[in-house]
């Protein structure tokens, strides 16, 4: 594959793989989670490889979530591929048996943040900001934040984040477990680096059987609820409730969902 969206490099037992849209704050479209769903497989298939790091280009944001320009035309049927599009990418994700670790600048929100939640570990910059941004727009992150994020964060805080959208501070991510630690930014990258060779010099046979062993029991969560939830989700594309949240974001103008409880 030839890579447009992603940047990938192997180096010293460490595959990089960087979101490269900074233009759009990385905001991910079809062809972006295909190329990282090929990137993933590299550095899963790659025997030199140990470890993976996840990022963004750019300092203004490791991932916006979805382009919404690319879902102005939702409908079923585009919304069912997408729903297998997006489970291809997280089932790599999480199968490898490498650990992936989130380098996180700037925004960290909608699927930017399920892409949190399916790495190992996320180490961020000071000023990043995290949070769902789901029913903002008039969809529902069942990739995985309506599974994976109680158990990062407890039941009341994940009820929390799902329903008000609201975005959270570097430092209150952490606070509540969804992050493993909080840097300055020109301490990034060096600390990713130390925290990757902490790994390398570990027994890999022993990282790759506690990597499954840990999601052995997150699984029992995430794949029973994506289907049923995805055709859910898939259904809805394109209704008038969907797209006001598609409407109002590209016009640049506050939702109006209250007019649906009328």
């Amino acid at each position: 594959m030839t890579y447009e969206d992603v940047l990938y490099e192997a180096n010293g037992g460490i595959a990089t793989v960087t979101i490269n849209r900074p233009e759009v704050r990385n905001a991910v479209r079809p062809r972006t989670y295909e190329e990282l769903t090929h990137a993933m497989h590299r550095a899963a298939d790659d025997p030199t490889v140990g470890v993976v790091v996840l990022t963004g280009a750019g300092d203004k944001a490791f991932c916006s979530g979805g382009d919404v320009r690319d879902q102005s035309e939702r409908k079923p049927s585009v919304g069912r591929t997408h729903m297998r599009r997006l489970f291809a990418l997280s089932s790599v994700m999480r199968m490898m048996d490498k650990p992936i670790i989130a380098k996180v600048r700037g925004f960290c929100v909608g699927g930017g943040n399920e892409l949190n939640l399916f790495s190992d570990m996320t180490i961020a910059a000071r000023g990043s900001k995290f949070g769902q941004v789901g029913p903002k727009v008039g969809s529902v992150p069942i990739w995985g934040a309506c599974q994976l994020l109680a158990r990062y964060v407890g039941e009341r805080k994940a009820r929390e984040i799902l329903y008000t959208c609201r975005l959270y501070s570097a430092e209150e991510a952490l606070d509540m477990g969804l992050i493993n630690a909080v840097v300055e930014p020109e301490d990034l990258d060096a600390e990713v680096e130390k925290w990757c060779n902490e790994v390398l010099d570990k027994s890999p046979q022993s990282i790759r059987i506690a990597k499954l062993a840990l999601n052995a029991g997150s699984d029992q969560d995430f794949y029973p609820s994506f289907f049923p939830n995805a055709e859910l989700l898939a259904g809805a594309y394109g209704n008038a409730e969907n797209m006001e949240g598609i409407s109002a974001f590209l016009e640049k103008r506050p939702s109006d969902f209250r007019q649906y409880r009328r």
